[in-house]
């Protein structure tokens, strides 16, 4: 799982490379000049792209730091988006609610920052959605051996359409982030239509039987992201998916339980 994760990895690397290194204006509001004192909190793509040789990889460091020494972000869009938003809840079953928590508000700048991306495969916008993204704080008793990451699934006509998925390569960042795996055990039936534009009611209702369990995990603490939350019925209809097949359930803390728990995290919350 975590080689599938590294293969969505690969090919985003110069994207962020030079988006890190060529571009000396926020990457957000596109006005103000980018900080140097910001770069090592927001990404370190050179380090991550580069073959692990310490001579050369030090002596390019020092170039580009030399002649091109800034961030991603200018200051007031960097601390903008340094607050995460409260978590909201969504229904799931009898008695039973799933807590979403997005590491940034869906408002401009970063609304323009997601759609460039999402629907024009912008590169140089991935990094700061990098930033927002690592901003999230990994679920507390989640690790490695005991947790996957489950990505909001697309339909094979809208990848077709598309040309890639946004969510996977934002999970798959995650997924490395939080060193959880990623876990690909649910499929997305193809007879919806885009939920954007729909309204709430519409929304649950074009979500009816969207997805389909394909297996079991193998563990019990199982982590759901997507990329834009907005009244959060994708992810309310992939936890209720997973709760009536085998009972997964928002972890309670005060109730230990040896079954299965759900989280779930967007990059975003709010309208779109």
């Amino acid at each position: 799982m975590q080689h599938q994760s590294m293969q969505h990895l690969a090919p985003y690397q110069t994207g962020l490379w030079l988006a890190e290194y060529l571009s000396i204006r926020c990457q957000l509001c596109r006005v103000h000049r980018s900080t140097s004192q910001h770069s090592s909190n927001i990404l370190n793509p050179v380090s991550d792209s580069l073959p692990n040789n310490p001579s050369n990889l030090t002596n390019l460091r020092r170039f580009f730091d030399k002649r091109l020494n800034h961030g991603l972000l200018c200051s007031h869009c960097h601390h903008s988006i340094g607050w995460l938003p409260k978590p909201f809840q969504v229904d799931i079953a009898a008695a039973s609610t799933l807590s979403i928590q997005a590491a940034t508000y869906y408002d401009y700048p970063m609304r323009q920052a997601i759609r460039a991306f999402k629907h024009s495969e912008d590169m140089t916008k991935l990094p700061l959605l990098l930033h927002a993204l690592r901003q999230l704080p990994r679920p507390h008793g989640c690790h490695h051996d005991n947790s996957v990451i489950v990505a909001m699934p697309t339909t094979a006509q809208r990848l077709i359409k598309r040309g890639f998925d946004p969510v996977s390569i934002l999970s798959a960042h995650l997924s490395k982030h939080w060193q959880i795996p990623l876990w690909h055990g649910v499929q997305r039936v193809d007879n919806t239509v885009s939920q954007q534009g729909l309204s709430r009611a519409e929304r649950l209702s074009n979500l009816d039987n969207a997805f389909a369990l394909i297996e079991k995990p193998a563990v019990k603490r199982i982590i759901l992201f997507d990329d834009v939350a907005t009244t959060g019925a994708s992810l309310q209809a992939l936890g209720r998916t997973l709760h009536s097949s085998f009972g997964a359930a928002p972890l309670d803390q005060h109730q230990p339980s040896h079954g299965y728990h759900l989280f779930a995290y967007a990059l975003a919350h709010g309208n779109q």
